[in-house]
């Protein structure tokens, strides 16, 4: 059976892991982004090593959700104070940072139910506009996003090492 529930620090290293692997199944194996090796690396060990997951889960600004079967993580959801870089962003606005499952849990509902968890959490802690960031290319995602209520208002360039993904700027009123 599977359950989703909120992270804790006893996470940090299986989230971290999840985090890397869903990251390279998205935008390396299922879009084929050529990044180049060193950056890549960069952007891994800035963004999903243990420590830095270990940090996000103990920042009281964020909340962070895990689907879980057998004592394996197979999705997550985090959300925490809009860092987008689009005018409108006011201070305490709410953002939807990440969502992802694995390639095998793909179709299972969990994204679903992760997104629905994840956007009431916001609407109550973070009145307001809710924000994303979505890749320019993940035309699935989008329209995941405009069926629950999302706008394109924006876009802005994402880093990986200093390579740069072309990122659309959604919100939902």
């Amino acid at each position: 059976m599977t359950i989703i529930r909120p992270a804790t620090p006893s996470d940090a290293e299986a989230l971290a892991d999840l985090k890397l692997i869903t990251f390279r199944e998205t935008f390396l194996d299922g879009f084929g982004i050529p990044y180049p090796p060193d950056d890549l690396a960069i952007f891994e060990a800035d963004s999903y090593s243990p420590r830095v997951v270990s940090t996000e889960l103990a920042d009281l600004e964020r909340a962070t959700w895990v689907a879980e079967r057998d004592d394996r993580l197979l999705a997550y959801a985090q959300v925490g104070p809009s860092k987008l870089p689009h005018p409108d962003v006011k201070p305490g606005a709410g953002e939807l940072y990440q969502l992802y499952a694995r390639g095998e849990a793909q179709g299972l509902g969990l994204g679903r139910s992760l997104l629905t968890i994840a956007l009431d959490h916001l609407a109550a802690a973070r009145p307001g506009p809710i924000w994303l960031g979505v890749w320019s290319g993940n035309l699935k995602a989008q329209a995941v996003y405009v069926a629950r209520g999302f706008v394109k208002v924006g876009g802005y360039r994402f880093p990986v090492g200093s390579w740069y993904d072309d990122e659309f700027i959604f919100r939902r009123d």
